[in-house]
C-alpha cells in the first residue's frame, strides 16, 4: 500500500476509534454503578452515600450500588477504587484522612492519590469542634492556653486515633503556643466521649455530629469551630479564624474515581452530586446530621486535597510522627 494510503488507513481508523470512544462515553450509564464506601456500613459514611446515592441514581437512569470496604482506615476501599477499570462504572467516597493525612503517615500506601485518583467534589463536611470537660473551669480558647501554660504536663486531650486531624490540630496549638499537653488515643468518638466526660482526658476535636448532643446536653462545653464561619448548629460559638488561628479543617466527603476516566463521566458526575447537594432536602438532611455543605468545583476540590495533603505533611514531619 503507497504510504499516503496507508496514512489515510490509520488517519481513519484512529477517527472511528475515536468516535466509537465518544459514542461509549454518551451513552454512559448504560448499565449500574458501583459506588465503594471505604467504611462499615451503619455509621455516617453510610448515611451520606446512601442519601446521596438514591438521589443521584434517578438523575443518572441506572441503579448507583452500595459497596462497602472498610478496612484501615479507608485506605482499602480506597485503593479498590484506584485500582478500577477507568470507565465510570466503578466510583466511591473519599475522606480527608486517606486522600490527604495518611499518604504523609505510613511509608507502605496502597494507592498515589495524584496518580490514581480523579477528585470530583465534596458533597458534605463535618466541621470539628474544640470541646473541653465541663469542670474544667476555662470559657475560651485563650483560657484553655493559658491553663495548659500554666500546669505543663498536667492536661490531656484526646483523639480517635494517631495521626487522624483530631490529634494534628492539637500539635498545631504546640507548635504555635508552645504548649505541653499529652495526647491519649482513643479507638473511636465513644471511648474519647466517656474519657471526657470522667475527666481522664480534658480536651478534644471531635466532629459535629458526634459532639453536638453532648455539647447540648451540658456533658462538654465547645470553645471553638475549625471551619472559617460558624456552624449554624452553634451559632454563639467562634471559629478558631476568628481567635487568630489559622485554621481551616473540615472531615469532608467527596465522590472520587479512578484516574483516566473520562473527562465528559467526571462532568456528569459533578454535576449530578452537586445538584442533588443544592436541594433544598439535601440541606435540610445534612443540617439535621451536623454537617455542612461546601460549595466546590472540581477543580477547587482538586487544590483542597493538595493543599491539605501540603499543611499535614509540614505538621507530621516538624512533630516526627510515623506509623508502620
Amino acid at each position: 500500500m503507497p504510504l499516503l494510503a496507508r496514512r489515510a488507513a490509520l488517519t481513519g481508523l484512529a477517527s472511528l476509534a475515536g468516535v466509537a470512544a465518544a459514542r461509549a462515553q454518551s451513552a454512559w450509564p448504560s448499565r449500574p454503578v458501583r459506588f465503594v464506601v471505604p467504611w462499615p456500613p451503619g455509621g455516617l459514611n453510610d448515611v451520606i452515600a446512601r442519601w446521596f446515592n438514591e438521589r443521584v441514581q434517578t438523575r443518572l437512569g441506572q441503579t448507583i450500588v452500595n459497596d462497602f470496604k472498610p478496612g484501615a482506615g479507608g485506605r482499602v476501599g480506597v485503593a479498590d477504587i484506584a485500582r478500577a477499570a477507568p470507565d465510570g462504572y466503578t466510583i466511591g467516597m473519599g475522606n480527608l484522612g486517606p486522600l490527604t493525612i495518611f499518604p504523609n503517615l505510613y511509608r507502605d500506601m496502597p494507592f498515589d492519590v495524584g496518580r490514581d485518583l480523579a477528585p470530583v467534589m465534596m458533597f458534605a463536611a463535618s466541621p470539628l469542634v474544640l470541646v473541653v470537660n465541663r469542670d474544667l473551669g476555662v470559657d475560651n480558647v485563650a483560657g484553655l492556653i493559658a491553663l495548659a501554660k500554666a500546669k505543663p504536663g498536667t492536661l490531656n486531650f484526646a483523639s480517635i486515633g494517631i495521626g487522624m486531624a483530631q490529634h494534628l490540630i492539637f500539635e498545631m496549638f504546640r507548635l504555635r503556643d508552645g504548649i505541653s499537653m499529652e495526647h491519649v488515643p482513643y479507638k473511636g468518638a465513644g471511648d474519647s466521649l466517656l474519657a471526657i466526660t470522667g475527666n481522664d482526658v480534658q480536651a478534644m476535636f471531635e466532629t459535629l455530629p458526634s459532639i453536638l448532643p453532648p455539647i447540648r446536653d451540658g456533658r462538654v462545653k465547645a470553645l471553638a469551630v475549625t471551619t472559617p464561619q460558624r456552624v449554624p448548629q452553634l451559632p454563639d460559638v467562634p471559629t478558631l479564624k476568628e481567635l487568630g488561628y489559622d485554621v481551616d479543617v473540615a472531615t469532608w466527603y467527596a465522590v472520587i474515581a479512578p484516574a483516566k476516566t473520562p473527562e465528559p463521566i467526571l462532568d456528569r458526575l459533578y454535576a449530578d452530586y452537586t445538584a442533588v447537594s443544592l436541594l433544598p432536602e439535601t440541606q435540610k438532611f445534612l443540617a439535621e446530621q451536623g454537617l455542612i455543605y461546601l460549595p466546590n468545583t472540581r477543580a477547587e476540590f482538586g487544590a483542597r486535597i493538595a493543599a491539605e495533603t501540603a499543611r499535614w505533611q509540614r505538621i507530621i514531619a516538624e512533630r516526627g510522627i510515623r506509623l508502620e
